[in-house]
């Protein structure tokens, strides 16, 4: 402006001339530097001061570091929520361009940013919309809580599967550690759920009255042939979800240790289930308990073979990922996640709060590329500030957690987690030992957690109990709780995959073309492959997240035949080179 002898009344005279209303305090707030252009509207005005000086288009929205995305960019009608979703993904001219196009760039945004992209994902979305399974958690719409039995009945279970001795008289085999509980809970829940829904209604369940529903149900072999019969006729095909519940039902019925077959008294709960359990079927089962058990036992290890056997694989966890998984150096490939975050990084004077979430956002991916942890132990680890004294070893045990601490010994960052706090805490990986990780002062990470920890936290924290975890939520005040869950985690994760893992075309924002919606799983399937590529060995990748070599062979390691043929002409081919 000075350049061109403008002030700010004549530049905002042109604008307003051309045909763009602005308020004159706008242009005055954009000099000083109080605002920042954030709508459509205001773009315009950008892209005319842009011509006015001969300046190349995008000249300042190239030199902005926005706290959001545009606003007031979509033509078309969408609901409040979906509009927020859609804006950040969308490019800043999207309202001037054709319909045809606006539609195209839409339809890209929806079906590979927001709806995740896999035909999985896409079930998964479809599904969701119609809820049926029970809430055992107390939270919820209220129809969805599990009538009074049931509930009294899944706790009794819980406790007997997770409590630290049995009750006298009964005996168990295998404890529950609390992840399990979680998702047995669940799947249980989604079992009669689906008994209890409607038959006529969208997800065309049996009909039964919840208030008569009772775990003894699952002695009967017809009500496990009606349930199988249901999720295959729901998603088209069996798949191993199947198979595992009916080994879970047969776990219940086994001679000795099995929990239904300790219960007989459950029997007098039961009530006919038409066309599945009649009354005869009921008095047999009171007369004779064990006899109905061991038929139940045996229908249900039959049946879970005969699953196995045409079982499909429906989601196939290496789908989101296979654009990095294909690299030469995966870690190298996800670390260019990391690195756009920081380049999208808002001024910190004017969206303070968005730059913490942007701090936090580098330090999620960081720290989960380093340490290659599940969701759970990144997610409650909790930190020690560097004038802190750290928890003890017993301390941590206690509450299963692990623990940012500063080590003066070694003059950094030190990760510390019992081996009670993992998944799979009996794995010969730990030999009862802790798990302990000096993270690397590589690519500014030092200085990031000293920021995080020092102003961008606080921030988020604004004022409210702190939960001691490193990572926490961004407090709003609809939502004073800092804790992450493990679904609010796992949607901070996919947050940052969308806005800065997904390569856009349409906006040229995103580090990696091809990639699609993830969690924070999908790290350890990274690292595992990425020292598989390099060394060939599963124990060296399992020692990357801290699993055996077997549980890296079947499930993380994504090592093909010219994975292995390049590894071993890496070899071969020195002999040449001398």
């Amino acid at each position: 402006m000075a350049r061109h002898g403008d002030t700010s009344y004549r530049l905002h005279k042109v604008v307003v001339a051309a045909g763009t209303p602005i308020d004159h305090h706008t242009i005055v707030a954009w000099r000083r530097g109080a605002k920042t252009p954030q709508t459509a509207a205001s773009l315009k005005v950008l892209a005319l001061i842009e011509h006015r000086y001969r300046l190349v288009p995008g000249y300042f929205s190239a030199r902005m570091r926005q706290g959001g995305a545009i606003r007031g960019q979509t033509t078309v009608a969408l609901s409040t929520s979906e509009s927020r979703r859609l804006a950040w993904h969308l490019p800043d001219d999207f309202s001037s361009r054709s319909a045809t196009e606006r539609a195209e760039i839409l339809h890209w945004v929806r079906t590979r940013i927001v709806s995740g992209g896999t035909e999985y994902r896409r079930y998964q979305s479809d599904m969701s919309r119609h809820r049926f399974g029970f809430r055992f958690d107390g939270n919820g719409a209220s129809w969805l809580q599990a009538p009074p039995q049931l509930a009294t009945e899944m706790a009794a279970l819980k406790r007997f599967k997770s409590s630290t001795l049995t009750d006298i008289g009964f005996e168990r085999s295998g404890v529950w550690g609390e992840a399990t509980a979680t998702q047995r809970t669940e799947h249980l829940a989604l079992m009669f759920g689906a008994m209890a829904a409607p038959a006529d209604g969208e997800v065309r369940g049996l009909g039964a009255s919840a208030e008569t529903l009772t775990l003894a149900f699952l002695v009967f072999p017809a009500v496990w042939d009606w349930y199988l019969q249901w999720r295959e006729h729901r998603r088209g095909f069996y798949t191993g979800w199947e198979s595992e519940m009916l080994l879970l039902a047969a776990a219940f019925m086994r001679e000795r240790t099995g929990w239904l077959r300790q219960n007989p008294a459950f029997a007098d709960r039961l009530t006919p289930l038409p066309g599945l359990v009649t009354e005869s079927d009921i008095e047999e089962a009171r007369l004779n308990w064990d006899s109905v058990c061991d038929m139940g036992h045996r229908h249900a290890i039959s049946r879970a073979r005969e699953v196995q056997r045409v079982a499909r694989i429906h989601r196939d966890p290496f789908e989101p990922i296979l654009p990095i998984l294909e690299a030469q150096s995966p870690v190298g490939e996800y670390r260019k996640i990391a690195d756009e975050v920081l380049l999208r990084m808002p001024n910190e004077r004017r969206y303070p709060r968005a730059a913490a979430e942007t701090v936090r956002s580098f330090l999620m991916v960081r720290l989960g590329l380093h340490l290659g942890l599940r969701q759970k132990n990144l997610r409650e680890l909790l930190i020690a500030d560097r004038d802190q004294i750290p928890r003890t070893e017993r301390e941590l045990e206690a509450l299963k957690r692990g623990e940012l601490r500063w080590s003066a010994r070694e003059a950094g960052w030190e990760v510390f987690i019992p081996c009670a706090a993992f998944k799979n805490a009996d794995s010969a990986y730990f030999s009862k030992r802790p798990y302990r990780l000096v993270l690397p002062d590589l690519g500014g990470l030092y200085a990031m957690i000293d920021r995080y920890l020092a102003r961008d936290r606080p921030a988020l924290l604004a004022g409210a109990s702190d939960p001691g975890t490193f990572f926490i939520k961004t407090v709003k005040v609809s939502s004073r709780n800092a804790a992450f869950t493990q679904s609010g985690f796992y949607e901070a994760w996919r947050l940052i995959i969308q806005r800065h893992g997904i390569y856009n075309p349409w906006t040229g924002r995103g580090a990696i073309e091809g990639l699609m919606s993830h969690g924070p799983h999908s790290v350890r399937d990274v690292l595992a492959t990425h020292v598989l590529k390099q060394t060939g060995s599963y124990e060296q990748a399992s020692y990357a997240i801290q699993d055996t070599p077997a549980t890296v062979a079947a499930h993380y390691g994504r090592f093909l035949p010219q994975d292995k043929a390049a590894l071993a002409a890496k070899v071969l081919n020195q002999v040449w080179e001398s």
